[in-house]
């Protein structure tokens, strides 16, 4: 058996970050595009940059990565890479000192804290973005199954991501009153 080289791990992790980035870039440019008011809404900001900050992250765990976009002319987003702009434009902050209840707030389609700085302009097209947009996954799913499964297939989604969202809160109460320890 080969030595282990943490080099080679780093690689690997790091280009598995690049390959989720560039299909995260995807899917929210999918979201996007599919409202023609976001585009428009974005492009008066091409060229500038967003950069999403992870506050409060658990010592724990692994950091996560930078994320940083660039606005493209089109009023589609551009993933800035594994080197984000030193001085971007915008900077959302993401509470994340509890991932599992920003999971299953993700999970439950709420929208979790954020705090935004940077030019006012492009904060309010930010900030609307983030309050409006949704990804209609059954609509999605509707193109390639069909309008009667796709709708079946949501429902139980639906179902799956609300048990999630209930384990989450539960797993989270139970941690804040300490762990449940009290007689059984």
């Amino acid at each position: 058996m080969p030595p282990y080289n943490p080099g080679m791990l780093n690689a690997i992790t790091s280009s598995l970050g690049t390959a989720a980035m560039e299909r995260i870039t995807l899917l929210l440019n999918h979201v996007i595009a599919a409202e023609t008011v976001a585009t428009e809404r974005l492009k008066p900001h091409a060229g500038r940059h967003v950069q999403l900050v992870w506050t409060g992250w658990p010592s724990l765990l692994p950091a996560p990565p930078v994320v940083a976009f660039a606005v493209t002319p089109a009023g589609l987003l551009e993933w800035a890479g594994t080197e984000p702009p030193a001085a971007p434009e915008l900077r959302v902050s993401l509470d994340a000192s509890n991932p599992a209840r920003l999971a299953g707030m993700w999970l439950a389609g709420e929208r979790p804290s954020v705090n935004i700085e940077g030019d006012s302009a492009f904060a309010a097209d930010v900030s609307w973005l983030i309050d409006n947009l949704r990804w209609d996954i059954e609509d999605d799913l509707a193109r390639i199954v069909g309008q009667a499964p796709a709708h079946q297939i949501a429902r139980v989604a639906s179902a799956v991501a609300s048990g999630f969202s209930f384990a989450a809160k539960t797993l989270q109460d139970l941690v804040v009153r300490g762990g449940g320890g009290g007689p059984r």
